[in-house]
């Protein structure tokens, strides 16, 4: 990353009242199979496929029915028309925001970022809005998987959010034998095991084409990924909702005083605030999840999207 986080909230931070839900930033260098993912996590692309992906603005996807508009720079909504965004500007725009009804945006936000390896891109496009992510989960294609670029960006994330992300090695269906995708694997996390909380391997076209065929499914590597992510979802939610309990009590400065790293005036947690829920634990150790939790994320493993 070239340029250090805001220490100022910036014009475009969206306080909130009250509990907010985890977020979740999609990143990646370009053609890593973040589409794809968008496509299997809310049942459909939210943009239309004329759309090239690197002429976008971070695109940030919440739950509801209203319209889409566009943040810019000011922290100014203007509607927008997705059939119509082919060739604008980025000079002044912060983000899209863009809203469904699909089940997984009930547990979380998502902001898919631009791919980082654009030229035609400023790196600042999707760097001022890292501090709106609680987590990530980064696409790395499997044939190249965690080139050197991608461990550059990724050594200016915060430790913090580092600790809430998961690696996904996308393509696997390109790996031909289960000796090659052991070997990736292994290499991958000897390098980045450290830096997240999962590093796992998914062939995105095949959980797409899987439909009601569960063996499919389970082979594209579909279930891990969302088992891994929907138990990241659920610690991130407890531990946003912990921060807003300690904070209650807390008197506030004025209205948009606060540092980035705390709590906005109307009560908004940044990511810096989230302690993870435990200690990031060798991948010796053997986790054990709540009842309640796993049997939450089993009864929506299956599924050709999230939702």
């Amino acid at each position: 990353m070239t340029e250090a986080p805001p220490t100022e909230i910036p014009d475009f931070w969206p306080c909130t009242h009250g509990p907010r839900l985890p977020r979740i930033a999609l990143m990646g260098e370009f053609s890593a199979g973040k589409s794809t993912l968008v496509n299997l996590m809310v049942g459909a692309n939210p943009l239309p496929v004329q759309v090239v992906a690197t002429q976008l603005p971070p695109v940030w996807m919440a739950y509801g029915s209203q319209p889409s508009v566009i943040v810019d720079l000011a922290g100014n909504e203007v509607p927008c028309r997705l059939d119509e965004l082919n060739g604008m500007s980025l000079d002044d725009v912060a983000f899209i925001k863009f809203y469904c009804e699909e089940e997984i945006l009930k547990r979380c936000e998502l902001i898919d970022m631009p791919g980082i390896s654009d030229p035609n891109m400023a790196s600042i496009i999707w760097e001022r809005m890292m501090p709106f992510a609680d987590g990530v989960v980064w696409c790395s294609p499997a044939t190249q998987a965690w080139r050197q670029s991608e461990a550059a960006v990724w050594e200016g994330v915060e430790a913090k959010v580092q600790a809430n992300s998961i690696l996904l090695l996308t393509r696997a269906d390109m790996l031909l034998t289960a000796r090659d995708k052991a070997r990736v694997i292994t290499r991958v996390k000897s390098e980045a095991d450290a830096a997240f909380r999962d590093i796992l391997m998914m062939s995105l076209t095949q959980a797409r084409d899987a439909m009601d065929n569960e063996e499919l499914w389970h082979e594209s590597g579909a279930d891990d990924f969302v088992l891994a992510f929907l138990s990241l979802v659920e610690g991130l939610a407890s531990s946003l909702e912990d921060a807003r309990v300690e904070r209650s009590d807390t008197v506030l400065e004025t209205p948009r005083a606060a540092s980035i790293d705390g709590e906005c005036a109307t009560g908004h947690v940044s990511a810096d605030a989230i302690v993870p829920r435990r200690p990031k634990l060798r991948r010796s150790v053997k986790v054990e999840r709540p009842a309640s939790e796993a049997s939450t994320a089993q009864s929506l493993a299956f599924m050709p999207k999230f939702s």
